[in-house]
């Protein structure tokens, strides 16, 4: 990853942030919000994914945590992966959750 797009988000997914590398502003525009919307939901995604581990650790129940809607790390894993499918190269970006 180059790191020509830098997200920060919430744990929520909402983009609190955003750099793009001036070369990318010469993307289709679609394209360029299309990566930027898919970044902020991986990030989402991850930052569930990492507060369920912490609500497990903290013993919350498994029925509670399957009942809350928070992504399982295997989930966000198969999210990756069928995202990694869809491009024929890695995606430019960097992520990063506060």
């Amino acid at each position: 990853m180059s790191g020509s797009i830098k997200v920060r988000t919430s744990e929520q997914g909402l983009p609190l942030g955003l750099r793009v590398d001036p070369a990318e502003l010469h993307r289709d525009p679609s394209q360029l919000a299309a990566e930027i919307l898919r970044l902020c939901q991986r990030t989402a995604a991850r930052a569930g994914a990492l507060r369920r581990r912490q609500l497990a650790e903290a013993g919350v129940s498994a029925e509670t945590l399957a009942l809350s809607g928070l992504p399982t790390e295997a989930d966000v894993a198969r999210l990756e992966y069928v995202e990694e499918q869809e491009y024929d190269t890695e995606p430019q970006s960097w992520l990063r959750t506060i």
